[in-house]
């Protein structure tokens, strides 16, 4: 279903763009659209709110590529997706059905990463509220580690649910106690722990690799979209290669399945008609 929803995307592309074909290119547009949402490029941002998100995901992206374990960096783009206003979209080599420590605490470092590139760059009175979402997963992911995964010897390889209360009428009418007031302190605890790691790990590694920050953050607002190939160019001091074609060349006219017809030479009056084949 995810494969015919991804195919059927790119053919409408195509044809909005006048092609006959679906091209690579638009497999690949169609395949952001899909994993990102859709492109919101009517949504004004003004230069400090650009900047302020090529840094942030800018951060994103460095943590990424130097983390201990986590999959290869994609694409970066500081363009407006769903309900987001930049993205790094990180794609795994292969099939994964399962997740190591390491590669969790990646996650949590990775995550943290926005937030820390923009302390860094515009100062703790500066930062925005952008990594809302960041710190929502990396909690989330924390309290899996701790409550589902056995990863805190304070607790123990110990499946704990969540104290839940049942809600009618914007009253709570009945709560479900699943652990003790001490076990859930302990269980913040460990979670504040392990988001509090990745987020000295993130310091760490942007702290040293501030010059690669800013290489790429500049890089995102010229360009607004990198692949991973062209960040890892970028980083190396290569600008990324944007020759456009359709703008070196005037652009033909959409092409048509009924043959164009043409008299023979020699024969102009005879009337008689040849299908000329399509170039």
């Amino acid at each position: 279903a995810d494969l015919a929803n991804l195919v059927n995307e790119a053919a409408l592309l195509a044809a909005r763009r006048s092609r006959r074909l679906v091209t690579q290119s638009d497999f690949e547009d169609a395949k952001d659209k899909v994993m990102m949402g859709a492109e919101r490029r009517s949504m004004a941002m003004n230069e400090e709110e650009k900047r302020l998100t090529a840094y942030h995901e800018g951060g994103h992206a460095i943590v990424a590529m130097n983390v201990p374990a986590a999959d290869p960096v994609h694409k970066a783009t500081i363009i407006p997706r769903g309900r987001a206003l930049g993205m790094v979209m990180q794609l795994p080599e292969g099939d994964r059905y399962s997740m190591k420590f390491k590669q969790m605490t990646s996650r949590l470092a990775i995550m943290m990463g926005g937030r820390v590139a923009e302390e860094l760059t515009f100062g703790a009175d500066n930062v925005t509220s952008g990594a809302q979402s960041d710190i929502d997963q990396a909690t989330k992911l924390a309290r899996a580690m701790i409550t589902q995964w056995g990863y805190s010897k304070e607790l123990g390889m110990v499946s704990y649910g969540d104290n839940q209360e049942e809600v009618f009428l914007g009253h709570s009418v009945a709560r479900t106690q699943n652990v003790s007031e001490e076990t859930a302190r302990k269980i913040d605890s460990e979670i504040k722990r392990l988001v509090d790691d990745g987020y000295k790990t993130a310091r760490t590694i942007l702290t040293k690799k501030k010059k690669d920050l800013e290489a790429l953050a500049q890089g995102l607002l010229e360009y607004e979209t990198l692949s991973g190939d062209e960040i890892t160019d970028l980083l190396n001091g290569k600008p990324p290669s944007r020759d456009d074609d359709d703008n070196a060349k005037p652009k033909a006219k959409p092409g048509s399945s009924v043959p164009v017809t043409k008299k023979k030479k020699g024969d102009e009056g005879s009337g008689e008609l040849e299908p000329q084949p399509q170039t």
